[in-house]
């Protein structure tokens, strides 16, 4: 099985999603949350999941998605991916460092 680790930047980002959400509802944002936390849960399984991201020229960095956010990872080795972070799909995302 493979790690998954959360960076920071990840963490400080499912922060972000949940703080914005809560202005309008902290159940449903909570709820947002997990099901972005919980999406990452296939990666364990260690099958190269997702697409490459078009905004990268590294293979190693992928994205899977949960409804409107772009959950971007990198392939670290056959036992460890990092997930570097959760992006809104309509924001740019050439304004984040990959």
């Amino acid at each position: 099985m493979v790690r998954v680790k959360w960076l920071k930047s990840a963490k400080d980002d499912l922060k972000d999603i949940y703080d914005y959400i809560s202005l309008d509802s902290k159940r449903y944002a909570k709820h947002q949350v997990e099901k972005i936390q919980t999406k990452t849960e296939i990666l364990k399984l260690g099958n190269v999941l997702g697409k490459k991201v078009p905004e990268s020229d590294d293979e190693k960095i992928r994205e899977i998605f949960e409804g409107d956010y772009r959950i971007i990872y990198r392939i670290v080795s056959v036992e460890e991916i990092h997930i570097l972070l959760v992006h809104h799909g309509a924001r740019d995302l050439n304004r984040r460092i990959l």
